[in-house]
């Protein structure tokens, strides 16, 4: 083998196992849709009312809201039934109970905040056929328990809500001038002769892309910073003298033999 393979980690039986439970821990579910599998900056997902919505913070932490209780209740109720619901039909059962719990949120919001349903419009509806939600259920929610459904769709939720809710802070903020409808005092006034007016770039489309483009890159590097770390933690290197053999490579058990075995 090449010089090259030396300083290459492998990983033991115990090892693998180790990373797999934790993979299932209830923390570590709740990481992943706050930061290792964020829909919104790392999977990409549910990009519609991420870039229609997010020209107010108000907005956005109340569709957020509105996201969380969604995917929350209707996990917790597809996990209940998967053993029920046949498999041909599973599709369409979840996206029932899906728009049941959207059929609440727009019911209550209606009821109870006529001025915000007319700024989300037809984006509450939509939440019945929002990837994340139907991911989540297909992927998760139909496979897990109910305890860790929900907290899927907390740790899934509450990340989208929080990319939305800082996406919605910084276009509301230069473009609007405001935050939660409050005015800004920096805007309107005038430092160093120049007047001081919000940019009315971060409250269109391509301001939307913009500050999406920006918010990806920085999580790419968060995350990509935090798995280097622990792999430099949690680094294992194969012995020098059993590092070039290919039959070594391919077994992986080092801590068991320590490449013993290898002839």
């Amino acid at each position: 083998m090449s010089e090259h393979m030396s300083d290459k980690t492998y990983k033991s039986p115990d090892q693998r196992l180790e990373e797999k439970k934790k993979s299932e821990s209830p923390i570590r579910v709740v990481l992943n849709g706050l930061l290792y599998e964020n829909p919104a900056f790392r999977l990409i997902l549910g990009m519609c009312p991420l870039l229609a919505v997010t020209i107010s913070a108000k907005s956005s932490f109340f569709m957020g809201l509105a996201v969380i209780f969604v995917l929350t209740g209707s996990e917790f109720i597809i996990s209940l039934l998967r053993h029920i619901i046949p498999d041909k039909v599973r599709i369409p059962a979840f996206i029932t109970i899906i728009a049941g719990f959207v059929t609440i949120v727009q019911l209550v919001i209606s009821a109870y905040m006529p001025a915000l349903n007319e700024s989300l419009g037809i984006y509450i509806p939509l939440i019945v056929v929002n990837c994340i939600v139907l991911a989540r259920a297909e992927t998760f929610a139909s496979k897990k328990s109910p305890l860790f459904s929900v907290l899927d769709g907390l740790s899934m939720g509450g990340g989208f809500m929080i990319a939305m809710l800082f996406m919605g802070s910084i276009r509301e903020i230069l473009g609007s001038g405001t935050f939660f409808d409050f005015d800004l005092p920096i805007f309107g006034s005038v430092i160093l002769g120049q007047r001081i007016d919000p940019m009315m770039f971060f409250t269109l489309p391509p301001g939307g892309f913009f500050v999406l483009g920006i918010c990806i890159v920085i999580m790419q590097f968060v995350v990509r910073g935090i798995n280097s770390r622990n792999a430099k933690k949690n680094k294992s290197p194969l012995p020098e003298k059993v590092a070039s053999d290919s039959a070594c490579e391919s077994c992986g058990a080092c801590s068991a033999c320590n490449g013993s075995e290898v002839k």
